[in-house]
């Protein structure tokens, strides 16, 4: 007999709120060794001589595809706003997922290069306003709903980038590599790594007062959507009871245009079966759109730092968080380092609290953000020979450390005192010291 024979009109794959709650706990914290690790580098995409100049959609299209006919390593993908995103493959240590994103980076710039483009390093775009590049339904169907709460939803999706880790969940049992230490050490530290890594201070050719802007643009979108939940003993309740209270961006139709719902939470659509019952691949789809700083997705990604100077500045953020995760002394050291730092957050949720918020405004300008910063640089720098980094990758961080971390600054302070040389009558600065050409 038929399901509608019967009078059913639960289509047989539609979820209840056990099996999301399950599901959600199975997949999205899945516990063992950390070994491996990854990194998805986001790149603005500017003309090579005036970076200042827009890029028309027709030379993006033609750039993309010849770079699309690559063989790469790792994943590339465009953005809503025509950003160039690179994920790696799972790297079974630092120095092979360096060396396999470095090599797909160098024959991406090659490309773009002969095409008169560059991959820029910032994380918000100083002078361009948002434009949609990509016409999808998922993406109209995001802007739509990420207006109702203002502006910052299309910058986020058009004119920001970042530098995304992602690593193992944990163990299982206790300690510095056990999932419930790295889950809360995600949300502490990550309010560190805004900071440390802020690259986004200028919006419109203007400072916004906030040294990471992109930062403040995720948390403008709103608790709901960009928020994480608050921090308890277990995680993956935690993250269940968020995805399904978490509003539902969008439904999807192959037949016309998807339905954006006003003030609909997962749970909710269960409960309404309305406008149709939602499914497994439903509950997939909306987990995708929920934007918090550290998103479990079977391993952690860590979403909150800037796109980072110079053709190699994403290595620094990589190598510093992958050290302070996975070797276990760095781990405890980070762990005690960070915790007086939990006061600031008032029991709030990550970025919606004072920390984070503080963070993204002053970055190492406050005290307290410097001073834990320089003990986890010096935790990190301790580990990363333990872990097998290679020294121009050590290097690099301790550079990045006697530039910025010991002197209380970020990369947003280049960028600010590039602002003021211009004021002053200097060349129009290309990003991070590099004069355009007249």
């Amino acid at each position: 007999m038929s399901d509608s024979a019967r009078g059913c009109t639960e289509p047989p794959d539609a979820v209840t709120e056990a099996e999301v709650d399950a599901l959600v706990r199975g997949i999205c914290f899945k516990t063992g060794p950390p070994r491996r690790l990854g990194v998805e580098v986001e790149w603005l995409v500017h003309e090579l001589r005036d970076p200042r100049l827009p890029v028309s959609p027709e030379r993006l299209d033609a750039a993309y595809a010849a770079v699309r006919a690559v063989p790469l390593g790792s994943a590339l993908t465009v953005e809503p706003g025509g950003q160039l995103e690179l994920s790696s493959p799972p790297a079974a240590s630092l120095t092979e997922c360096v060396r396999t994103v470095s090599a797909d980076l160098a024959a991406v710039r090659a490309v773009l290069r002969r095409d008169g483009l560059a991959l820029v390093g910032l994380g918000h775009d100083p002078w361009h306003p948002p434009r949609r590049f990509l016409r999808e339904p998922r993406y109209d169907a995001m802007e739509a709903c990420l207006d109702r709460t203002g502006p910052a939803g299309r910058a986020m999706m058009c004119t920001s980038a970042s530098v995304q880790v992602c690593l193992d969940a944990g163990y299982e049992e206790p300690g510095p590599l056990g999932h419930v230490r790295r889950w809360w050490l995600a949300h502490q530290l990550g309010a560190v790594l805004v900071a440390v890594f802020a690259n986004s201070p200028l919006a419109g050719d203007r400072p916004t007062g906030w040294l990471s802007t992109r930062q403040l643009r995720w948390a403008q979108i709103g608790t709901g959507r960009a928020g994480g939940p608050v921090l308890d003993a277990d995680p993956r309740a935690a993250w269940a009871r968020h995805v399904l209270d978490a509003p539902v961006m969008c439904v999807r139709d192959d037949g016309g245009p998807w339905q954006v719902p006003r003030g609909l939470s997962f749970r909710e659509w269960i409960r309404s079966g309305a406008p149709r019952p939602p499914t497994r691949a439903d509950l997939d789809y909306h987990a995708t759109t929920l934007f918090p700083p550290v998103r479990p997705r079977g391993h952690l990604e860590l979403r909150m730092i800037d796109a980072q100077p110079g053709d190699d500045g994403w290595i620094v953020p990589l190598a510093v968080t992958t050290a302070l995760f996975d070797d276990p002394e760095a781990a405890e050291t980070a762990y005690r380092t960070v915790k007086p730092l939990a006061e600031r957050t008032h029991g709030m949720a990550a970025p919606h609290n004072p920390l984070w918020r503080d963070a993204a405004r002053a970055g190492l300008a406050d005290p307290e953000l410097r001073e834990v910063a320089a003990g986890c640089f010096a935790a990190a720098l301790r580990a990363l020979p333990r872990l097998g980094a290679a020294t121009e990758v050590t290097d690099a961080v301790e550079a990045f450390r006697d530039r910025y971390v010991a002197r209380g600054r970020c990369p947003a302070d280049d960028l600010l005192d590039e602002l003021r040389a211009t004021a002053r009558g200097a060349r129009s600065p290309h990003p991070h010291g590099k004069d355009t050409p007249s």
